[in-house]
């Protein structure tokens, strides 16, 4: 019966988009989006049931199918038949105007929205069936097996923290301020495409590893992937991550400065103000300001623990320095990142 539908196939980002969906990782979604779902995300942040949902999930195609409503296809993957799709809805997307509404801005130096562009004007949308799951990495957890883990540990409050990115100062800073507000912590990695100059998923892997083996209370930290890929939707992007991390069982999350930003899109706090504009989700938001070294401290600190008159003694933390020291053969400071992680970190700079 599979062998004889028509096949469309899939990439990599689709697959592990398909997975989530049946996992129940991307609650309440049940499958790839209609045009309807698209429209009501993209100018309501509302699925048309009510639900708030932010950023779309597509299953994009750069020719117009042959197949409509009421038709189920199957999608592969590396030629091999992964999921069954029932169609409600084969349609043409406006990617300009949605990558507006999306990402707020239609230029291709985003790389949410040249991704967006890349993948296609088409879309086919409807519930999903996966016939054959992918082999899932030791970190790959559904969000049942991850709250049956909460469970396990009895951890009633869990605070979730988001990366796509290996861990810095200002990251342990996240970590730590969670582990003294919750009875645990989640540390959920990006495990999917990320932009070329981010580390690689393996490296940005091994360099938690090492913090939390090395630095933090194992039996309070829960480290595990999520398998999807960035979008750099800034403001919205935040939501969706604190929607999907709810699914796998956090009470708590963390929205730091610039939150799933790139480049300079987005206001630093926008992801913050969000929140202010959506009803309650279902989970505590925890809004944490531009964290920092500062020498007159005498250590990492935010703007809500350093005194104003201390500014000109702030030195700013982030990746994108740490990896420029790096590719110059310069070791980033201690007050930037452990050098513990160097090893680790300089390995990815030099395989990027």
């Amino acid at each position: 019966m599979v062998e004889t539908l028509d096949a469309v196939e899939i990439g990599e980002d689709e697959r592990l988009d398909l997975e989530n969906l049946a996992t129940g990782a991307f609650h309440p979604l049940k499958g790839f989006m209609t045009r309807e779902e698209v429209l009501s995300v993209a100018h309501e942040m509302r699925l048309p049931t009510g639900e708030v949902w932010t950023l779309p999930i597509l299953l994009q195609l750069q020719r117009k199918p042959r197949v409509g409503r009421g038709d189920t296809v199957a999608l592969a993957h590396g030629g091999e038949r992964v999921a069954l799709l029932h169609v409600e809805a084969a349609y043409e997307l406006d990617l300009r105007a949605l990558a507006q509404k999306v990402f707020g801005t239609d230029s291709e130096a985003h790389p949410g929205v040249a991704r967006l562009y890349a993948k296609g004007p088409y879309a086919l949308g409807g519930q999903v069936k996966v016939l054959k799951p992918r082999a899932r990495g030791p970190l790959e957890k559904t969000p049942e097996e991850v709250r049956a883990f909460f469970r396990g540990r009895r951890w009633q409050k869990v605070v979730a923290f988001q990366t796509r990115n290996a861990p810095h100062r200002a990251h342990e800073y996240l970590i730590r301020l969670g582990l003294e507000l919750a009875d645990g912590v989640l540390v959920h990695p990006i495990l999917g495409a990320k932009k070329a100059d981010d580390f690689p998923t393996e490296v940005i892997v091994e360099a938690y590893q090492a913090l939390l083996e090395g630095f933090l209370p194992k039996e309070r930290v829960a480290f595990f992937g999520l398998a999807t890929p960035m979008r750099y939707a800034g403001p919205r992007e935040a939501v969706f991550h604190a929607l999907v991390r709810k699914n796998f069982g956090a009470t708590h999350f963390l929205v730091g400065r610039d939150h799933a930003g790139v480049g300079e899109f987005y206001d630093p706090y926008a992801a913050h103000r969000i929140f202010d504009t959506l009803p309650p989700l279902g989970i505590e938001i925890i809004r944490v300001g531009a964290v920092f070294y500062c020498a007159l401290c005498g250590g990492i600190a935010s703007e809500r623990t350093c005194p104003e008159g201390h500014r000109g003694a702030r030195r700013s933390i982030s990746m994108t320095k740490v990896r420029a020291l790096l590719r110059e053969g310069k070791a980033p400071p201690p007050e930037l990142v452990r050098p513990e992680l160097l090893p680790i970190l300089s390995q990815g700079v030099s395989n990027s």
